[in-house]
Order: structure tokens, then sequence, then C-alpha cells
């Protein structure tokens, strides 16, 4: 965890200070929210024994066309929030959480999405003697991302506003230690908002008729990280990805991709030795590679100097066969020059996460 908490610090880093530091319009808000925790897997049903509730505090600055690429996303803001929700049930604990975020704004700024990416803390992890009913979490310290959809009217009387809509926030530890089910919140919000400036500047439309064109680019990337089996007590172990890709620019937001990663797993290897083991009647190989090799197609989307990348990948090596075909990718990174770039991202099969990965990269 502490390589993740370096990284995010690095990207948050760069999400403060990488914006002109000449706008300095912000604005305040506090919501309030309660909701649900979704019974996506059948581990944690006894861990939900009542309605969340908690609340989401936030500082936000705006962006009004300093720079072409707030134009281009209407004039988003960003900035820092921070999350208490009480989950009512003494073995899952609560949650404190700490994010940065972007605010995306709709149908003439009345709609609002935000997506924040952050980190929480929990106050009652999985512990084998006291705790051993919190399939849910087992670090006190995990990844946590929220997505909110708000109706925001801002200026109703004097710098104060009102919002409310709906949220849905994601605890997990990404498979860094086991168990780790997660939970998933769905909550309605209502809060209210205040600019410490009332009178609002007239935004500047920068608009480049040039048509964007760039040439083929090559990437190299080594991700990292820690990991353990879904078996509780196998130990954690380091894993490493090799991967390399083209891509090409079709807009100034937007990227396809196209390449292949090479996976050195280490808990893998252990994970097939138990296996082989405790379930002997099936006359599973324990010496079988546990290296895999996969292909895939992406898209990366480029908000200023960060990128939000998707991939879905397909296993072409794979003879442990001990996850699905398919893989995914989600990740965030920030371009700390124009060729190199750091990063975090999540790999899953489908709904079930298996690294939180730490990368960098080089674009050619």
């Amino acid at each position: 965890m502490r390589h993740y908490l370096y990284l995010v610090f690095l990207l948050f880093y760069g999400f403060a200070f990488s914006q002109n530091a000449k706008e300095k319009r912000y604005f305040v808000e506090a919501n309030y929210f309660y909701g649900n925790i979704l019974p996506h897997n059948n581990a944690i049903k006894h861990l939900i024994t009542s309605h969340p509730e908690g609340i989401l505090l936030g500082i936000n600055r705006k962006t009004y066309g300093s720079a072409a690429w707030q134009s281009d996303y209407n004039f988003p803001d960003y900035g820092l929030s921070f999350q208490y929700q009480g989950n009512k049930n003494e073995a899952l604990g609560n949650l404190y959480g700490l994010y940065g975020h972007y605010n995306f704004y709709f149908l003439k700024r009345n709609l609002q999405f935000r997506i924040g990416q952050g980190i929480a803390y929990s106050t009652n992890p999985y512990d084998k003697e006291t705790n051993f009913r919190n399939f849910a979490y087992s670090t006190r310290l995990m990844p946590s991302t929220y997505f909110m959809l708000n109706y925001n009217k801002q200026h109703v009387w004097k710098g104060l506003g009102v919002q409310t809509g709906l949220l849905l926030v994601h605890h997990s530890n990404a498979n860094v230690k086991a168990p780790n089910t997660s939970t998933n919140t769905m909550a309605f919000t209502v809060g209210l908002n205040y600019n410490f400036d009332q009178q609002e500047p007239e935004y500047t439309v920068l608009k480049d008729t040039t048509r964007f064109t760039e040439p083929l680019r090559y990437n190299v990337v080594f991700r990292g990280g820690v990991n353990e089996s879904d078996v509780i007590g196998s130990g954690q172990y380091p894993f490493y990805v090799l991967s390399g890709y083209v891509d090409k620019r079709i807009s100034k937001k937007s990227a396809i991709q196209f390449g292949g990663d090479f996976f050195w797993s280490l808990y893998l290897k252990e994970y097939i030795r138990y296996m082989a083991i405790a379930y002997y009647e099936k006359n599973s190989d324990p010496n079988v590679d546990y290296k895999r090799a996969g292909v895939f197609i992406g898209h990366e989307l480029f908000v200023n100097r960060f990128t939000f990348e998707t991939q879905l990948g397909y296993y072409v090596y794979d003879p442990a066969k001990i996850s699905a075909s398919f893989y995914q990718r989600l990740g965030l990174k920030f371009y700390v020059t124009r060729n190199v770039s750091a990063g975090v991202g999540l790999k899953t099969h489908a709904a079930k996460a298996e690294a939180l990965e730490c990368s960098l990269g080089i674009r050619l």
C-alpha cells in the first residue's frame, strides 16, 4: 500500500498544481447521503443490517477557459473531497475517505457529474480472531472511487446554492490482501454549496479549427504491486506486468490502443500449488506454468495532463486457466512530461478484482 500512497500523492500534486494559478474562484459544499449497500456478493449479505448514511464535503476550483482543454470539456471544476460513511454494522465498521475529483457539467450547467478517486480508511477491518465476519475489507487503508450525479443550482441566494442527486461509492483493496469482497454503496444525496465570489466572470471559449492529427505512437509500460489469492492467510506476493502497445490519437480528447501484456504473478504460482494439494482428487498439475500473456484493445481519454484508460484483454497464453479468459483494466494516468507517465489501474475479471497496478510508462 505504501507504493500506492506515494503514487496517489504524485497524482494529486500534479492535479493541484498543473492548472493555471490565476484561477482562484472556489466554491465549497456539504452533502448528506442515505442509502443501501448493494448485495453484490453472498459473502457480505450478513453485513448489510441497516441503511448507511454519512456526509460528503468538498472544495472546488472553477475553470473559465484559460486553457483550450477547459472549453473542450465545458469548463469543469476540480478539487478535493472528504467522505464519512457510517455503515451501521459493528463488524463492517465505518469509513473515512479523501479524494481528488473532477466535476463535469451538462444541460446548461444544471446537471453535474463527478468522478472522485482517493484513499479510504476502515475503522474495523477483517481480523481472524477479533473480526472474522468482515469479509468486505481486510486492510485499514484501501483505494476508493465514487461517482455522483447531481442537479446543481448555484447562486440561489447571496452565493448560496442547492444540489441533490445520486451517489455510488466503491470501497475495495483490489486483492492487496484477502478477504476482499468489497462494498458498493448507492445513496440519495442532498446538500448546499457556497460560492466565495458572487459575480461569475465570462467563460472564454478557445476554438481551434485546425484538424488534430498525430502519427502512431509506441508505448512501453511497466506495472507492479502486491496481491494475494482469495485463500485467507495464503500470503502477499509481488507481481509484475510488462505491456507494449501502439496508440493512435483520433481527436484531441481520445486515442485508441492495441497491444499486449505479459504477466508474472507470484501469488498465482503459490495458488496453483495450493489447489493441487487441497483438491488432490482433481489431479491438477502443481507445476503448471503460472505465467500468462494477453492481447488487448483500449481507449485513452485525455483531460489536460490526466488520462483515463479502459482496456479489454484476452489471454492467449494461460496454461493454469485459474481465471476467466477475458480481463479488464481501468486506470488513471498523469503525464509527468510529454512522454513519461505514472499511474494506477485496477485489473479485473468482470466484477472480480485481481490487482491494483502501479505503472510507469514511456510514450515514443
